[in-house]
């Protein structure tokens, strides 16, 4: 299948020019530079990109859109284009916990299982976990203990053998009991833990009486945020979609049912203009209605020892090339980033699934180079 990409991919690359953009920029020398590093970008593996650069107040705002959205029928990506977020949908829902938070209608420190059905605690207390133990905020900063239900032997072989099988949430502790262990005490360590926020995606549903997908709109006031092609997948059919074909290690996953990765752990589809847009408002504190509550997702949680990433409550930092960003990826190609010393939001979405350390998109680093430039002139 990869040779096949290579070889129809490669002739759509010699044949079109690839990249598609609608910017309002103070520079047209800015436009080209993001262009350019869209265009180079794509390879025989890497079908499309799409990105959103966000600097307001440089007067800066540039959407692109390169290569391919389906291989197969040779389509082009559009700028408008949604895509699976995937784990960046854990930012939403840790602000959405922390928006119930401000309003006292949970404390960080309540167990979970006040929350949670009593078939899912006891499903918890199977794989030895305790949920009168494990509280909000451990689910919130991934120090729960508990293992990462996609990480079992069995879950990605079911979810590719049947890929069209809806899961539910039940299910899926039900294989994190099955498939994994305990990671480690309460509150010792980090560790990554999509179940977690599943869980979370529970408390949400729990207290609100809404549909995931309702609640976070309304407790993060989409609307006056101007979020308007944000929502859970399948959850409005009522409006457009225009998602596109996201593609792991050359297949196209576009058949797999959206529950392999919903709940809360993922689930949310986004165009790279929306996401650009949520995290600008969210460090200008329009999320929350207290600024004070930002500070809270972005406390730190010293361990014993040094974790692998530096996790705070649904966003970690990063450095790339010496400038601090705070930022969240998600599996099937996306990354977004708020970079503090530029005021500048940053959205990224490959159409394949990106592999690089650190945590950092390829495209990330080279944005910010001319951002850096831009900003020293």
């Amino acid at each position: 299948m990869k040779n096949a990409l290579s070889f129809v991919l490669g002739t759509a690359l010699l044949l079109s020019s690839s990249c598609k953009t609608h910017q309002i920029s103070k520079s047209e020398g800015l436009t080209s530079s993001f262009k350019s590093i869209l265009d180079q970008e794509l390879s025989a593996e890497m079908p499309g990109i799409l990105a959103t650069v966000w600097v307001p107040k440089q007067g800066i705002t540039w959407y692109g859109a390169a290569g391919l959205n389906e291989v197969s029928s040779q389509t082009h990506l559009a700028v408008n284009h949604q895509f699976r977020i995937a784990s960046v949908t854990k930012t939403f829902v840790a602000a959405a916990i922390l928006r119930l938070w401000e309003d006292q209608k949970l404390s960080l420190e309540d167990p979970i299982e006040k929350y949670i059905s009593t078939e899912h605690a006891t499903i918890l207390r199977r794989g030895t976990y305790d949920p009168a133990k494990i509280t909000i905020r451990h689910l919130l900063y991934h120090s729960s203990g508990l293992f990462d239900h996609t990480h079992t032997s069995t879950y990605m072989p079911a979810v590719l053998g049947h890929p069209s099988h809806q899961w539910t949430r039940t299910e899926q502790l039900e294989e994190l009991v099955k498939g994994g262990k305990p990671v480690g005490q309460i509150g010792e360590k980090f560790s990554y833990s999509d179940t977690g926020y599943i869980l979370l995606g529970e408390v949400v549903e729990k207290l609100t009486q809404k549909s995931l997908n309702k609640a976070i709109q309304d407790l993060l006031n989409f609307s006056k945020l101007g979020l308007k092609k944000t929502w859970f997948e399948g959850a409005e059919p009522q409006r457009s979609e225009s998602r596109i074909h996201q593609y792991m290690d050359g297949m196209d996953t576009y058949q797999i049912s959206p529950s392999v990765d919903y709940y809360g752990g993922g689930g949310l589809l986004s165009t790279s203009e929306d996401l650009a847009r949520f995290f600008y408002q969210l460090f200008h504190h329009r999320v929350f209605k207290q600024q004070a509550t930002l500070d809270t997702m972005l406390s730190t949680v010293q361990y014993a020892s040094k974790p692998r990433m530096d996790y705070r409550m649904g966003i970690f930092k990063i450095n790339v090339n010496g400038t601090d960003a705070y930022t969240h990826t998600g599996f099937w190609g996306t990354q977004v980033a708020y970079v503090p010393s530029l005021d500048a939001s940053i959205a990224i979405n490959y159409t394949q699934i990106w592999k690089a350390p650190g945590g950092k998109a390829p495209a990330l680093a080279k944005i910010l180079e001319v951002l850096v430039k831009e900003q020293g002139k």
